[in-house]
């Protein structure tokens, strides 16, 4: 059973819109899965179609790298099933940036 697609939006700060071409909002429609949109899912779809440079300060393996906040609806991922996360429609998700530089 294939799902329909998935309305989300993404934002990024803290310095990580930097990578994303210094847009800190972005309104995206997700293509439909035949597998519900999960966080691990997102990511990789974030590395093809968004994010413009440097994607190591961005991701690490499959996840994103240790020092960013990632918050979907305003709820710490990690109650949520960290990469497992499943996304529903309208979901707003937030990756902050919490590394800086001296």
């Amino acid at each position: 059973m294939s799902s329909q697609s998935l309305h989300v939006i993404l934002e990024f700060g803290g310095g990580a819109e930097l990578l994303f071409n210094r847009v800190k909002k972005h309104d995206v429609i997700l293509p439909a899965l035949e597998e519900p949109w999960t966080i691990k899912t997102l990511l990789a779809w974030i590395k093809v179609n968004l994010l413009k440079e440097c994607p190591e300060l961005f991701l690490q393996g499959d996840s994103v790298r240790p020092g960013i906040l990632v918050l979907v609806n305003n709820v710490d991922w990690e109650l949520l099933g960290h990469l497992n996360c499943q996304l529903k429609e309208n979901d707003n998700i937030v990756f902050i940036s919490t590394l800086h530089g001296g």
